[in-house]
């Protein structure tokens, strides 16, 4: 992460979207501190964020359920850039790559940032299950229901089409 005096005043700003998930200690918690850090990043500023949702996890099911949110951002990074902030991020945290689709402390994705779509090793922009997957879309279409996600689709027609199995809105008064 680089220090926010960096930033230039003549550089593009451009909208990206976050997805951010945890089912590890406190999920709530580590959601807040992934927006909070967000928030601190140079180059890039939060402008919106979803409700929290509660989802099934994808892939074993013998793990807790999963927190899932998203983040609207504004950024002068390129898409590369915002991944290692995300990654730097999820290092800080504690996340460990051990096992795909198995329990987290916390997850950053890059779902979508505005310009070409990239594909690259070790990055692909629109995230490429972003189409089927609610517990990204419902929290995306908190914050950009518009949005048209090149290749997929307007974020409030997908979320209507992948339904609502398995996820609901945290309420914001429980102790989870």
């Amino acid at each position: 992460m680089r220090g926010r005096e960096a930033a230039s005043t003549d550089a593009l700003w451009r909208p990206a979207y976050v997805a951010i998930g945890s089912n590890l200690g406190d999920p709530r918690a580590r959601i807040e501190e992934a927006f909070e850090r967000l928030a601190t990043l140079d180059r890039t500023r939060l402008v919106a964020r979803s409700r929290i949702y509660r989802s099934r996890p994808m892939g074993p099911q013998d793990q807790p359920e999963f927190l899932n949110a998203v983040a609207g951002v504004l950024t002068t990074c390129g898409a590369r850039e915002l991944l290692d902030d995300l990654l730097a991020i999820e290092r800080a945290m504690g996340r460990r790559r051990t096992e795909r689709w198995g329990p987290r402390v916390i997850d950053l994705d890059l779902i979508w940032i505005a310009g070409a779509p990239v594909a690259e090793p070790g990055l692909e922009v629109p995230h490429p299950g972003v189409r089927e997957r609610n517990f990204v879309l419902y929290p995306l279409a908190d914050v950009a229901p518009t949005l048209v996600i090149p290749g997929c689709g307007r974020v409030r027609e997908l979320r209507e089409r992948v339904g609502g199995e398995g996820i609901g809105v945290l309420d914001d008064e429980s102790n989870d």
